[in-house]
């Protein structure tokens, strides 16, 4: 049965080192054959996970998302495809932002398809309700730039009584008479109003996109960047991430993490390690010296995607590396190990950098993930390696029996509810049919229904999260592998949750760093934490 290394090593211990070694050589092969997948066409996939990932971080403020979206707005060389992007979501989400930009410059040319948008004549647009407006005020000087399409012109008394008359302007030669003939429409109020709402930057959507990164780079305009820096406040930065952060290049993508470090404090929330955003926190707060971007890929799909890793893998056409796959796994799995074996990966994890020794838990985490989704597909596989794992569980009630209607009884859980409906609804379907088709259909696939319910739907309550959820078997091989992995990661200090140290790791710890136990003397785990944490 698949061991899970729940026990904390005894660190005075070093444990069967030879098994170690084994260990962590057939780990590395398991990172070289998921890098095939990667090199092979899953990179993108993988790049996708981080982003989602990097919008999950919770610690940013708003202040700090708007300064690091900013920072890397205005870093070398210059980012126009991140620009551009932004600039469509505040086109999207805030128009009129922008529109106030516009209202304060205007391109005549490209203003011109404005008065064109009502078809040929002048309906109720913002541009339209400017124009006339502005033809009213200044009738004595502009009126006669007016083009009718009628055989006559209207007067300014006339059309004041009968406003539907405007509807026969000819509106594009009109707005080329006042191009030529009367620039200060062009500056006046009532055009600058039409224009604030924003709807104008849709008329030519790519010229406005690309006139307002020119405004932001070339120009340095400081409305725009003030726009900008008000939007990015305001968006929600998951958002900002899933749009944005996939238009950039890894070298960029890996600058960005880079500057994101000095933004994270986890320490501001002190949440558990099975938080997939905080443990990402966690990593990169930790990790600072990661080489290469690949590094921070690799973490992240063994760390918060391994349900999407392994169905990238089983969907490549590799079979030969699939196979590869599964022999290492089960090479790693069938290692001799008792309730300390992995107690010297964990001590060596102390001599290696942050970033290896974060790589080689992931990878040790995701292998109890494969292997629980490959072997663990029934309730009595899943009590033995509980059994097996000194995990106390209690049955979860979901086997609430049926009434005679079909429907489960108060107390089940959502899962429960959904299978009833499945019976509702395959029982009002059949009473379609003739009356004793339905009886007999009625009885067979409710006969049917409760053993599959019964075979299929079950979970348990364990005790390593203190009985306080249930969990089915499709979800276990998740919560139960991070929580391996959280649980290696407390000891190893991936944690800044300082009662996970203990007197003895303490102890192990400083000098493994080659520090004394204490200036003083003083052997208290109070003391030693303060002076580990100075000094480490």
């Amino acid at each position: 049965m698949l061991q899970l290394f729940l026990s904390e090593p005894i660190w005075n211990d070093n444990g069967d080192e030879n098994s170690a070694k084994i260990r962590v050589s057939l780990l590395s092969q398991l990172e070289s054959t998921i890098w095939l997948f990667m090199a092979s066409g899953g990179r993108s996939e993988a790049r996708l996970w981080l982003c989602n990932t990097i919008g999950r971080i919770s610690s940013l403020t708003r202040h700090n998302q708007c300064e690091l979206l900013l920072d890397l707005l205005r870093s070398k060389p210059l980012k126009k495809g991140f620009a551009s992007q932004l600039v469509e979501m505040i086109f999207e989400n805030s128009p009129h932002k922008a529109g106030s930009i516009i209202s304060k410059r205007r391109n005549p040319t490209r203003i011109s398809k404005w008065f064109s948008k009502a078809g040929g004549g002048l309906g109720h647009e913002p541009g339209a309700k400017a124009l006339s407006q502005f033809s009213f005020v200044n009738r004595d000087t502009c009126w006669e730039e007016l083009e009718w399409k009628g055989k006559h012109g209207q007067s300014p008394a006339v059309v004041a009584t009968k406003p539907h008359y405007f509807l026969d302007l000819d509106v594009q030669a009109t707005v080329e008479n006042f191009l030529e003939n009367v620039p200060e429409f062009w500056s006046s109020n009532e055009f600058s109003e039409s224009l604030k709402d924003g709807e104008i930057l849709f008329v030519d959507r790519k010229y406005f996109v690309e006139y307002f990164v020119d405004l932001m780079y070339k120009e340095d305009s400081k409305d725009v960047w003030k726009v900008t820096s008000e939007f990015l406040k305001e968006e929600c930065f998951s958002s900002l991430c899933k749009r944005l952060l996939i238009t950039l290049d890894e070298s960029d993508l890996c600058d960005f993490l880079k500057m994101l470090f000095k933004y994270l404090n986890p320490r501001m929330e002190q949440k558990d390690l099975m938080d997939s955003s905080y443990l990402f926190e966690v990593i990169l707060s930790k990790c600072a010296d990661f080489r290469s971007f690949d590094e921070i890929l690799l973490l992240n799909a063994v760390f918060n995607h391994g349900r999407q890793l392994l169905r990238l893998l089983r969907d490549e056409e590799g079979h030969e590396e699939q196979a590869r796959i599964k022999d290492i796994v089960s090479k790693i799995c069938t290692i001799p190990s008792d309730d300390s074996s992995l107690g010297p990966i964990i001590k060596d994890c102390f001599k290696m950098k942050n970033i290896q020794a974060c790589k080689l838990l992931g990878l040790q985490s995701w292998v109890i993930y494969y292997s629980l989704s490959e072997q663990c597909r029934t309730h009595d596989s899943w009590e033995s390696l509980f059994l097996c794992n000194a995990i106390s569980f209690r049955t979860s009630d979901r086997y609430s029996f049926l009434d005679n209607q079909g429907a489960y009884e108060e107390g089940g859980s959502d899962l429960d509810r959904k299978a009833s409906k499945t019976v509702k609804h395959k029982k009002k379907h059949s009473s379609r049919r003739k009356r004793k088709k339905r009886d007999f259909d009625h009885n067979d696939s409710y006969d049917n229904e409760v053993l599959d319910l019964q075979s299929n739907v079950g979970s348990w309550f364990l005790s390593i999260d203190e009985y306080s959820a249930s969990w089915n078997i499709e979800d276990l091989p998740e919560y139960v592998s991070k929580y391996c992995l959280s649980t290696w990661m407390k000891w190893v200090g991936f944690s800044f949750t300082d009662e996970n140290l203990s007197n003895d790791k303490l102890d192990y710890q400083l000098e493994k760093v080659g520090k004394p136990r204490s200036s003083d003397g003083r052997k208290d785990a109070k003391f030693k934490r303060a002076y580990y944490e100075r000094e480490v």
